[in-house]
């Protein structure tokens, strides 16, 4: 199927995994020190094993640049929007971190210039050293392809609003950029090992929580241009709205923070992966259809095969809502 037979509108997905195969080779040769190793042993494709959560084999796909925009083709998909994801890279000693760092992002970089109308790239930063994160958006800011910024919903063992990451925000909203946030280590993933738990329900929960704490923890209040976009449609966060603004109403917690939760509904953006059309109408009509983007977690298990389909087959979606979804916003968002 060609792509614009799919849609008519220019189609913009802004979830879309990358692996670049000098990233997962740093992993092969280095990683286990860590706790985090890279398996060439399965036939389908490498095996990244962070602390005893596997990825599937990752098809070539994920790093072969012709096999990817042959699907994105048959997918109706004009642009990607490159991002890392599990185990991103905070695991890693200072020098490793920085060096995977640079390998994600120079490899971003590789596959913009091959493919200038096709990929964009999210740069990843060692947000773990917050100096060295400063230091490497000041290496890519310049550099051709990067829209955006990917971050973890926690770094480790703090969460988004802690202030030692303030001067990194300060200069990513400085530059006009929006944070992409991806969940990698959930909450009690004790109780979520079993049925790939971690992912169904861990994923969801963790952006709500990582939502929350940017809200009461000052970050949209203290810089006021900064946006971030929460995937698989915002996690649990958009339906636990209206539960976390009545408690920040009679909550003594809570009283620090001027402004209702819900009313910074709209300083997140949220990509359209719900699985599930009426979760999908139901966070369109609490957050407008200028705040969706076209998602699809490619190329996962959990991924959307068919994700432009999702907007267009929609009964409720306007033409011009559809054309915001499906390209406007990211446009906006990636300064296009």
């Amino acid at each position: 199927m060609i792509k614009k037979e799919i849609s008519k509108f220019e189609t913009i997905d802004i979830h879309a995994h990358f692996y670049p195969e000098s990233y997962l080779k740093l992993i092969e040769e280095e990683g286990a020190e860590f706790g985090v190793s890279c398996s060439y042993d399965d036939p389908d494709g490498p095996v990244i094993n962070a602390e005893g959560l596997k990825t599937p084999p990752l098809e070539r796909r994920y790093f072969d640049l012709e096999e990817r925009v042959a699907s994105m083709d048959e997918m109706g998909v004009d642009v990607h929007a490159l991002s890392l994801t599990q185990p991103m890279l905070y695991w890693a000693s200072p020098d490793l971190s920085q060096r995977l760092t640079e390998a994600f992002n120079d490899a971003c970089v590789a596959a913009h210039e091959a493919y200038p109308e096709r990929f964009l790239g999210f740069a990843i930063l060692p947000m773990q050293e917050p100096e060295m994160a400063l230091a490497e958006l000041e290496r890519v800011k310049s550099l051709p392809g990067f829209r955006g910024i990917y971050m973890a919903t926690r770094i480790l063992d703090k969460e988004l609003s802690d202030p030692t990451f303030f001067p990194v925000y300060e200069v990513i909203e400085d530059l006009g950029l929006t944070i992409f946030l991806h969940p990698i280590n959930v909450v009690d993933p004790s109780r979520l090992k079993q049925f790939y738990l971690t992912n169904f329900i861990g994923n969801p929960t963790d952006t709500a929580i990582a939502a929350a704490h940017l809200i009461f923890g000052g970050v949209l209040d203290r810089f006021p241009k900064l946006t971030f976009c929460l995937p698989h449609a915002g996690g649990s966060f958009p339906y636990l709205v209206g539960r976390i603004t009545h408690g920040w109403g009679v909550r003594e917690e809570c009283r620090h923070l001027k402004t209702p939760p819900v009313k910074y509904l709209r300083r997140f953006y949220y990509d359209t992966i719900t699985h599930a059309q009426p979760a999908l109408e139901y966070l369109i009509s609490l957050v407008g259809p200028d705040r969706v983007v076209l998602g699809s977690d490619f190329c996962f298990d959990m991924s959307y095969d068919r994700p432009v389909e999702i907007v267009t087959e929609h009964a409720g979606l306007s033409e011009e809502d559809q054309a915001l979804i499906l390209s406007g916003n990211a446009k906006h968002l990636l300064g296009m």
